[in-house]
């Protein structure tokens, strides 16, 4: 396949000479007596690969990475409104009693984003999952009271936006 590859190459380069652009894949394999299948399954192995860091531009201020969109990332915006909710649900949760807070932040994940059950957290407080099981209905109810969810409310309401 190597050796294809570089005959490839090097019969592209010789007919770029001759005719000034780059050889169709039927050129191509014409002048080398392979299927244009062969020739474009070859062509697809032999891509080279290129740095996002080449210059692009006659400034050659612009590099190829600047181009390309990453659509798995986060946006500045999103971070920040990730940021501001993250920071209001701490506030909100620190009116709570220390046990309603802990209680709350592990069977919702908040502290290491993984959600516990009522028996897991029980067994962290020494006490049974029915317990567990009222003191987080408890914090949940005073989480719903105005005074405390008109802070996270306003990110339902705007679209994520916070205050």
């Amino acid at each position: 396949m190597i050796e294809t590859i570089n005959k490839l190459i090097r019969t592209s380069r010789q007919m770029v000479q001759e005719f000034g652009r780059e050889p169709t894949n039927e050129e191509l394999a014409k002048r080398l007596q392979l299927p244009v299948s062969k020739v474009r399954k070859v062509l697809r192995v032999a891509q080279e690969p290129i740095s996002l860091e080449t210059p692009i531009g006659e400034e050659e201020e612009s590099h190829l990475g600047d181009f390309i969109v990453d659509h798995n990332g986060i946006s500045p915006s999103d971070a920040v409104i990730n940021l501001n909710l993250r920071e209001q649900t701490a506030q909100v949760l620190k009116t709570l009693t220390p046990r309603e807070e802990k209680i709350i932040k592990m069977r919702f994940g908040l502290e290491d984003g993984s959600e516990h059950t009522l028996e897991e957290v029980g067994q962290n407080f020494a006490v049974t999952r029915e317990r567990i099981r009222q003191i987080e209905a408890k914090a949940l109810r005073k989480l719903r009271h105005p005074s405390r969810s008109h802070r996270l409310r306003a990110f339902l309401e705007n679209g994520t936006r916070g205050v």
